[in-house]
């Protein structure tokens, strides 16, 4: 049996939108546009537009539902604080982890220094 070979790959969404109630990033919602299916705690959410935002205004608990023309049914995740800065810079960024052919999300930037990784589960 082989081992499954793992890499991460950080990818730089195409983001349509960045709303902000206020200047806390819990309070952010992100609008973007991911261009391959992913797989968020054993969703597998196709291509395409998609809303990222905190549940209640709580940074650890998030949201991904589909945006414009995307019914796909939400996923929520648990996250927690992530280490290091936004591999995209200060743009906003999803950051994946292929295994084998799949994309899995393993964690949201909204800035150079915030951001959350997805809770293994």
């Amino acid at each position: 049996m082989r081992a499954a070979i793992t890499k991460s790959l950080t990818l730089t969404a195409v983001f349509l939108g960045l709303c902000a109630g206020s200047a806390h990033a819990q309070e952010m919602e992100v609008i973007v546009k991911v261009p391959f299916p992913f797989v968020v705690r054993g969703q597998t959410l196709p291509a395409g537009e998609y809303v990222l935002q905190p549940v209640d205004q709580d940074p650890a608990v998030m949201v991904i539902r589909g945006w414009h023309g995307n019914h796909e049914s939400p996923a929520i995740v648990l996250t927690s604080p992530a280490d290091g800065r936004d591999p995209a810079g200060d743009k906003p960024a999803l950051t994946f982890t292929k295994v084998e052919n799949q994309y899995r999300l393993s964690a949201i930037w909204e800035s150079g220094t915030e951001g959350r990784t997805l809770s293994k589960s």
